[in-house]
């Protein structure tokens, strides 16, 4: 309780969970509005980031839920995807819980600004045909070391992951944009159970603010997946190059 001791300060991570859930259901970048707000409520670095995992969970259940009620889940890929993804995870996140998390921001920005130079120099690479087949882990050695790096970089700070998940099945294993963001939101739920089972075992989780923010996220993937389904891939493809240079401005500005 002593971490919801303000009610604005309580309004404002529901607020955040709203918005954090609607752009990590298009993009990612979410949790970097989460955590500076857990911070915010007197929690150390190592507590925000396990924190912010209930949040993340919540809301990848609800989007592969919204996704699939469309007929827009990919689920017969999954597990192959999920292998490297996990065995990533569990490095990144027994990294988190040890190391400090200073050490990733430079890998944080340099990674999203990798992503967008990516969409404005060759956006031909985040557009696949609509003849192209999407790779398989198993038979593609890039496609596999891709996901297993994505799943390090999750499971040691959940933030701006989405970014990191999109540049490697869209951009690499060449999925569309709307069924990649499903099969992102997927990973991202499964490999948070995994992080956020070593941030229990660390005692780095505060289940309250994580739940206030949890609740704000229910309502901003509901929103994030209809619209999804509403605009053209070439408008999804725009928001999620201004989202990438806007966390790219944003975490150069605070570092």
């Amino acid at each position: 309780m002593e971490y919801l001791s303000d009610p604005w300060l309580v309004a404002a991570l529901l607020g955040a969970g709203v918005l954090a859930g609607f752009i990590n259901t298009l993009a990612g970048g979410g949790g970097l509005l989460i955590l500076p707000l857990l911070m915010l409520s007197g929690m150390g670095a190592a507590l925000a980031n396990g924190t912010m995992r209930v949040g993340v969970l919540i809301q990848s259940i609800e989007a592969v839920r919204q996704f699939n009620k469309r007929g827009t889940m990919p689920f017969k890929p999954l597990p192959a995807i999920l292998v490297p993804c996990l065995l990533g995870t569990l490095v990144g996140a027994l990294a988190a819980a040890y190391l400090p998390e200073t050490i990733l921001k430079p890998v944080l920005l340099g990674t999203l600004v990798v992503v967008a130079l990516l969409m404005v120099l060759k956006p031909n690479q985040m557009t696949p045909g609509p003849d192209e087949v999407p790779q398989v882990p198993g038979e593609s050695l890039p496609a596999w070391l891709g996901l297993f790096f994505a799943g390090v970089y999750g499971g040691f700070v959940q933030a701006g992951v989405g970014f990191v998940l999109i540049a490697v099945l869209v951009g690499q294993m060449r999925y569309d944009l709307l069924r990649g963001n499903a099969l992102k939101l997927a990973i991202t739920g499964s490999f948070t159970v995994l992080a956020l089972g070593i941030f229990m075992w660390r005692d780095q989780v505060a289940w309250l603010p994580g739940l206030v923010v949890a609740a704000g996220t229910l309502v901003g993937v509901r929103l994030g997946v209809g619209f999804a389904h509403r605009v053209s891939p070439v408008v999804l493809k725009r928001l999620l190059l201004v989202m990438v240079l806007t966390v790219c401005l944003a975490a150069a500005i605070k570092g």
